[in-house]
């Protein structure tokens, strides 16, 4: 069952919240992979994993002693846990719950026990949890109990912390973009737009192509991007570090011609790297402030993302 057909919850600040963190689709970092590591060890389960729960997906931050990459949404245990996000879900026996008897991910693995703790923002969206499952029925004790709830305490802090110095990288790029020597504002009375464009799915782009190529293949797509604006009016174009994601000033609020630009720029990129960029953008003529067009933009790509499902 998908989760929007849940009333007491609302899907789509839910997904929002996700797409805030920026974190799906993210390259493996190792304090992930530590956490996952702890999990398994402390409630001694042979798999444990950082789950995002996506539009129709699930989506694996880091795992151990499971193979693959994401699952479809419609099977994720997950994806009941976070209904509740206050509380750890615990299933003694899947195999004896009506949900998940016949669910053929869980039985290709063989598990025949979940327990998950919700990732919850600071706002009180639910985008994920961290999780264990074993091969055997079981339950935790109150100390593992409390153990996996605080490993979840610890990876909310470290996607929100990633989100906050994000977000002062962004609120750089843009007062440099705009101060009055370089002005994109400026130089047409107010009118200008601020670009968010995103690669998507560097994890998986990174595992085919390796991180070398993928690294090249940014830069250039970084160099095409750049050929396609117009300094005279006071363009400008960051990418974000460590990141498929680059952010543009234009001196225009009319930006459709250097959005088509863009995209046609980053073609041959995204054809090596077998993926795409999606973009979002938010324009004013009435000299708005440079968060306000961000976080419209912001909000275009999470758009662009309900679009391209």
């Amino acid at each position: 069952m998908s989760l929007s057909t849940t009333p007491a919850l609302n899907e789509a600040e839910r997904q929002r919240a996700l797409d805030a963190l920026h974190i799906v689709g993210s390259l493996p970092e190792p304090a992930y992979d530590d956490i996952v590591k702890v999990a398994a060890a402390v409630c001694g389960t042979p798999m444990a994993l950082v789950t995002l729960i996506d539009r129709d997906t699930q989506w694996f931050k880091a795992r151990t002693g499971l193979d693959g990459h994401q699952t479809e949404r419609n099977v994720a245990v997950c994806d009941h846990a976070i209904r509740q996000p206050d509380q750890l879900m615990e299933i003694g026996d899947l195999m004896q719950d009506s949900r998940f008897a016949d669910n053929p991910v869980l039985n290709e693995i063989g598990a025949r026990f979940y327990a998950g703790m919700p990732l919850v923002t600071e706002t009180g969206a639910a985008v994920g949890s961290v999780c264990v499952v074993d091969l055997s029925p079981r339950e935790l004790n109150d100390t593992q109990r409390e153990a996996l709830q605080a490993l979840a305490r610890l990876t909310m802090n470290l996607m929100e912390g990633h989100g906050r110095e994000r977000e002062q990288q962004v609120s750089t790029i843009l007062e440099q973009a705009v101060a009055v020597d370089g002005a994109a504002a400026p130089t047409t009375g107010g009118d200008y737009s601020v670009v968010i464009m995103e690669l998507q799915q560097l994890d998986d782009v990174a595992r085919r192509v390796g991180e070398r190529t993928l690294d090249r293949q940014l830069t250039l797509l970084d160099q095409a991007l750049e050929q396609c604006l117009q300094l005279e009016r006071g363009d400008s174009i960051n990418r974000v570090t460590g990141s498929g994601e680059f952010i543009a000033v234009l001196g225009t609020d009319k930006p459709q011609e250097t959005l088509e630009r863009f995209q046609r720029a980053a073609e041959s990129v995204t054809t090596v790297l077998g993926t795409r960029l999606l973009i979002g953008a938010g324009s004013t003529s009435t000299g708005e402030t440079n968060n306000v067009l961000f976080l419209r933009a912001d909000r275009a790509l999470s758009e662009a993302k309900d679009a391209a499902r």
